[in-house]
């Protein structure tokens, strides 16, 4: 009777999502002798590697990708026809660079830093008209923006001020108190307001 084998004691996948099956597959069709029964068991082993991760179907050349991942399971030692370049094992394993994460300092960073950029835009539009509708709109997305990190209730003339300090003075609310309710800005997000904090009362001296 075989002692059981525990997955502790066998060799380490490459790629866990196709599991063991697939592994053993291509460490099967590694020692195929026929080059040509070699090719038709690779063809079909991508298949199934296809079926087993459907949701590469969704990526850009995602059959190039199969056979990409087929090299790495194989160590890069399966000899076959592929149709595409063979990977080179120094490039896949370089490590990607440090991207660099965009610095944008801001005053009022619950606003976000896109708002204040659509800001920007808006004050430099020429159309009095066009300008003024749009002084509507940011005023109601700044107030919006404040309540997500702030639930509590903000004065319409904040939001007034704060539009007109971030567009240098071109954008200014004729009629602040017409912005949305903060109740009707908190149930769109199904927030709950917060309750203002009560103070302790003192207790009464007797005399």
């Amino acid at each position: 009777m075989n002692a059981l084998s525990y997955n502790t004691e066998r060799p380490q996948l490459h790629i866990p999502e196709y599991g063991r099956n697939v592994q053993n597959m291509i460490e099967h069709a590694k020692r195929i002798e026929s080059r040509e029964e070699r090719n038709r068991a690779v063809r079909a082993i991508i298949d199934v590697m296809g079926q087993l991760n459907p949701h590469l179907r969704d990526v850009e050349d995602y059959t190039h990708k199969l056979w990409t991942h087929l090299f790495i399971m194989s160590d890069f030692e399966i000899d076959v026809d592929s149709p595409y370049p063979i990977p080179e094992q120094e490039k896949l394993r370089e490590r990607p660079k440090d991207m660099k994460y965009p610095k944008n300092k801001s005053k009022y960073g619950h606003f976000g830093h896109y708002t204040e950029e659509m800001i920007k835009t808006a004050a430099d539009i020429k159309d009095d008209e066009e300008r003024e509708y749009m002084t509507d709109l940011l005023g109601n997305l700044l107030k919006k923006n404040y309540l997500m990190w702030h639930t509590e209730n903000v004065e319409n003339g904040a939001i007034a001020q704060h539009l007109k300090e971030l567009s240098k003075g071109k954008l200014k609310l004729e009629n602040p108190e017409q912005l949305m309710p903060t109740k009707q800005i908190l149930k769109q997000f199904n927030i709950t307001p917060a309750k203002p904090s009560k103070k302790r009362k003192g207790k009464k001296r007797r005399k």
